[in-house]
């Protein structure tokens, strides 16, 4: 859609996930956000991702149908002048659906990743929980300080468990794993993950699982214990969050890092409230609806009005320097932003 000057519009578009079949997966995904993918399981989607182990891409308007990345390298401009001359997105964005618990794993630092995995990224994360059953934990670290000699004998005796720091989850908590830590999401969580651009996981523990041929999953232990921050870890704390207000919306920050700022954001225009929103120079941002639904409204070219209709479920981007949005509606999202 172009200006009468040919000046491209910076203007939103829906994303389409790619999905991954994890042999911890459940059918949530498909349940609870409608995505329609025939998979079964359905562990993850990856919503916003320019990573080639699993691209998004882009759903309806001018480039419809075409990768996210490729769309990102024709016009550079959209990420913004945080991530000037990358060329890819520096994070990725997902939907996990945990049935049974992840393995237990850990990822590499940004300058290990360099070095030893031919110049590819670390892999930081924040895990925004949507839902757990009763009883639902994630593993963040060790109860008490190890050698390396201690875990490698527990994995091999399958006794690592013991060592483990669990701790329980429920709707709403927002955690933030930082490369190094030892990690998983336990069984019946459902969870929003925000993390850099990476697909590098180093598999400690795996349950002694089989995968759908009968093979038990590769562990990476070596790799993984040379990675892995072995000192005790304190039970992480839910930090204080502030919900700020205004007509027809609230929002507050989550998480915030060198790698991502991450808000939720509560819509409720039902009293014909309108909400502006847009992004700036410095950065795009990408808006995952979790919860209800609503549309995005805005001026095209010719002053006509567009609309994107938002469902629970879906992803939005939105270019750095867009175009004012409208935001119509009754729906919880996480904005996010680098």
């Amino acid at each position: 859609m172009l200006l009468n000057n040919n000046i491209m519009k910076n203007i939103p578009f829906m994303l389409k996930p790619a999905a991954k079949d994890y042999l911890w997966g459940g059918q949530r995904l498909n349940d609870d956000f409608g995505k329609k993918i025939d998979m079964d399981p359905l562990a993850e989607t990856w919503e916003c991702s320019t990573h080639p182990d699993g691209p998004s891409v882009v759903s309806g308007g001018e480039f419809d149908g075409k990768l996210l990345i490729d769309v990102l390298k024709e016009h550079s401009e959209f990420l913004g002048k945080h991530c000037e001359g990358l060329g890819e997105l520096p994070i990725l964005i997902k939907f996990i659906d945990a049935k049974a618990d992840l393995s237990v794993q850990v990822h590499p630092s940004d300058d290990y990743a360099r070095e030893y995995e031919n110049g590819q990224l670390g892999k930081s994360e924040m895990w925004y929980v949507l839902d757990a059953n009763k009883g639902s934990k994630l593993v963040y670290g060790l109860k008490h300080k190890c050698s390396k000699g201690v875990i490698r004998g527990a994995i091999e005796k399958g006794k690592l468990e013991k060592y483990l720091r669990y701790v329980p989850v429920k709707k709403n908590d927002v955690f933030f794993i930082e490369a190094g830590t030892i990690h998983a999401i336990g069984a019946g969580a459902l969870v929003a993950e925000i993390q850099e651009n990476s697909n590098l996981t180093y598999r400690l523990y795996d349950y002694d699982r089989v995968d759908k041929d009968g093979h038990k999953r590769e562990l990476h232990v070596d790799k993984g214990l040379e990675v892995a921050d072995l000192s005790s870890s304190n039970e992480p704390r839910q930090l204080m969050r502030v919900l700020k207000y205004r007509p027809g919306v609230a929002n507050e920050l989550l998480s915030r890092c060198k790698y991502f700022e991450v808000y939720r954001m509560l819509i409720n225009t039902e009293r014909r409230q309108k909400v502006t929103y847009s992004s700036d120079e410095l950065s795009f941002r990408v808006l995952l609806c979790y919860d209800g639904c609503g549309n995005i409204s805005y001026c095209a070219g010719d002053g006509r009005k567009e609309y994107i209709n938002i469902y629970k479920g879906d992803c939005i981007f939105v270019p750095a320097n867009s175009e004012e949005l409208v935001l119509n509606g009754v729906m919880e999202l996480l904005d996010i932003r680098c």
